[in-house]
């Protein structure tokens, strides 16, 4: 059985046991979490496709880390002769999906 969930502005397709990468949500490290925007279910015998979402339906996970991701850098020259370097660091929440329901 797999699910598509929406999270943190982003879309993603599950199923049990994967770990994935999503948008920073509050929480400690091995907590668990609750999906409730799940706008398709799938994987058994016709996919239930919600409008917006499948009432009903949840993914639950668990919080493997909170961390942040590589450092991105901005580098801006001008032609007066001035430089400038910036850095982002995107923090993010590692989750391995234990169970899908609907």
């Amino acid at each position: 059985m797999y699910a598509v969930i929406r999270t943190g502005g982003k879309q993603y397709r599950v199923a049990e046991g994967d770990v994935l990468r999503i948008e920073k949500v509050t929480g400690d490290v091995g907590t668990e979490v609750t999906f409730n925007d799940i706008l398709l279910l799938g994987g058994s015998d016709s996919p239930k496709i919600g409008q917006p979402t499948v009432s009903g339906a949840k993914v639950v996970g668990k919080i493997l880390a909170q961390d942040k991701h590589r450092k991105v850098l901005h580098f801006r020259k001008e032609k007066e002769g001035w430089t400038r370097r910036r850095g982002h660091r995107q923090p993010y929440t590692e989750v391995k999906v234990t169970s899908i329901s609907g």
